[in-house]
C-alpha cells in the first residue's frame, strides 16, 4: 500500500444504506464496473486521500480536524476496498485505464450508451418518439437557416436531461433550429463534462454513433484544437467521452432532424468553471479555454457551421445536497433562471458569467462552461428563447432540475 495514497477522480454522492447516511462512490470511467457504499463518517478520510497526506498520519488528522475516530485497521480495510475497485491512482488503475483507452480507440465508433436504456435503440422506435415530441410543439416557429449572427454563425443551446423529462424543451429548440440543423455542413458541439476533474477541454478522435448511423468526427478541427491546447492535455480525459451523456443526447436530436444524414462533428467536453469562482481568474484567460476560443474563431465566421451548446440549468434540492424545494424555492429558481436566460438571449457571455460568479453558482447550473464558451464564439448574437421547464429530480418531488433552449441566427 502506498505511503501517500491518492484517489482517482470519482463520483461521490450522499445516499442512505440500511437506514443510515452513506456515501455512494462510483468510477465514471467504470474501469472495474463496480461501486462502493461507505459509511458517511468516512467522508473526511476520502478527502484526505489526496496524495499529500501520509497514511500513517491519517488517524490523528481525522481526530484533530473532524473529531472522527478511525483506527489503522479500518483505514487498511478502506484502502484495500478502494484498491480492489481500482479507485486509487496507482499502477493497477493506470494499467486498467490504458487498456480501456486502447479498447475505446480500437472500436469502430463510440457506441450510444443510452440507446436501449434511456431512449429506443431501434431507429424506427426512436423516430416515432422524437417525432411525437415535435408534434406536440408544431405551432412553434421555424427560424430560417440564412443570415446568422454578427459573425455569420448559427447556434443552439439545448438541454441534455433525459428525453422523458425534457422532451418538450428539446422539441421546442430543435423545431426552431430545424433548418439550421438540416443546412449545416459542419457542427461543433460543446457539452458539460460532468466528471472532468481538473480537465478543461477534452477531445476525442472517435466517431460518435446514434441509432441512425455514424456522425463522423471532424479530424481536421480536432487536430487543430489538440495542437493549440497540447495533445497530452487535450486527450487526458478522452475516456470520459465513453460514458458522458451530454453530447450523445443532443447529437441524437441533431441526427434525427437531419433525417439520418451524417455531418462532420467536433465533439468537445468542457470542464467546470468552479475553480474560477473559488480561486479567482477568468475562464477566457485560462490557456486551454483561450486556445479553444482562438482556434474555433474562424469557424464562427462560417455560415455553414452550426454551434451546439449542451447544458442544463439549476440543480437544487436533496438530490444535489441541498434542502427540500417547495413553492417559495421554485419561485426563486424561476427568478434566477429568468435573469440567467436574459443574458443568454442577449448573447451576453460576460454578463452571464458575472451573474453566475456573483451568486457563486448557488443553483448549480450544469451548463455554465458550454453556454459561456458558445456565447463567446457566436459574438453579440440575439437568442430566441425555445422552451423552459422545471423537472422533478427525486421521487418526492423535493429536488428539481431546470432546463431551457435557445436558438441563435
Amino acid at each position: 500500500m502506498p505511503s501517500h495514497p491518492r484517489l482517482r477522480s470519482l463520483d461521490i454522492r450522499p445516499t442512505h444504506h440500511g437506514g443510515a447516511p452513506a456515501l455512494l462512490v462510483r468510477d465514471p470511467l467504470e474501469l472495474a464496473d463496480r461501486y462502493l457504499i461507505l459509511p458517511h463518517g468516512l467522508g473526511p478520510a476520502l478527502f484526505l486521500l489526496d496524495g499529500e497526506h501520509a497514511l500513517a498520519d491519517l488517524p490523528d488528522l481525522l481526530a484533530e480536524a473532524w473529531g472522527v475516530r478511525v483506527g489503522p485497521e479500518v483505514l487498511a480495510e478502506l484502502l484495500a476496498a478502494l484498491d480492489e475497485a481500482l479507485f486509487l491512482d496507482n499502477d493497477r488503475s493506470q494499467e486498467a485505464l490504458a487498456a480501456a483507452l486502447a479498447r475505446y480507440r480500437a472500436d469502430a465508433f463510440r457506441s450510444p450508451g443510452g440507446a436501449g436504456q434511456s431512449y429506443p435503440a431501434q431507429p424506427q422506435a426512436l423516430r416515432s418518439l422524437l417525432d411525437g415530441y415535435l408534434a406536440g410543439v408544431k405551432g412553434d416557429a421555424i427560424l430560417p437557416a440564412g443570415g446568422g449572427g454578427p459573425n455569420g454563425a448559427h447556434g443552439l443551446l439545448s438541454p441534455h436531461i433525459d428525453y422523458e423529462r425534457g422532451g418538450r424543451v428539446y422539441a421546442q429548440v430543435w423545431r426552431q433550429g430545424a433548418e439550421m440543423a438540416q443546412a449545416a455542413r459542419r457542427v461543433v458541439i460543446l457539452g458539460t463534462d460532468h466528471y472532468a476533474g481538473h480537465n478543461r477541454v477534452t477531445l476525442t478522435r472517435q466517431n460518435y454513433a446514434t441509432p441512425y448511423g455514424l456522425l463522423p468526427t471532424d479530424q481536421e478541427v480536432v487536430a487543430a484544437l489538440a495542437a493549440a491546447i497540447g495533445p497530452e492535455q487535450a486527450f487526458a480525459g478522452e475516456l470520459y467521452h465513453r460514458r458522458e451523456h451530454s453530447l450523445e443526447l443532443v447529437l441524437t436530436w441533431l441526427h434525427h432532424m437531419r433525417g439520418g444524414r451524417p455531418v462532420a462533428v467536433t465533439p468537445i467536453l468542457t470542464g467546470s468553471f468552479h475553480p474560477f469562482i473559488a480561486n479567482g481568474g477568468h475562464p477566457a484567460a485560462d490557456p486551454a479555454f483561450a486556445a479553444l476560443l482562438h482556434t474555433l474563431a474562424p469557424l464562427a465566421r462560417d455560415p455553414d457551421t452550426l454551434f451546439l451548446a449542451s447544458g442544463d440549468l439549476a440543480h437544487v434540492g436533496p438530490a444535489f445536497g441541498g434542502e427540500p424545494v417547495g413553492i417559495i424555492e421554485r419561485a426563486e429558481v424561476r427568478a434566477h433562471d429568468d435573469e440567467l436566460r436574459a443574458h443568454l438571449a442577449a448573447g451576453d457571455a460576460e454578463g452571464f458569467w458575472a451573474f453566475i460568479k456573483a451568486g457563486e453558482d448557488a443553483k448549480n447550473v450544469c451548463g455554465v462552461s458550454p453556454f459561456y464558451l458558445t456565447l463567446k464564439l457566436l459574438g453579440a448574437s440575439e437568442g430566441h428563447p425555445a422552451g423552459y421547464a422545471l423537472c422533478p429530480a427525486d421521487p418526492q418531488n423535493t429536488s428539481i432540475v431546470s432546463v431551457c433552449g435557445m436558438v441563435f441566427g
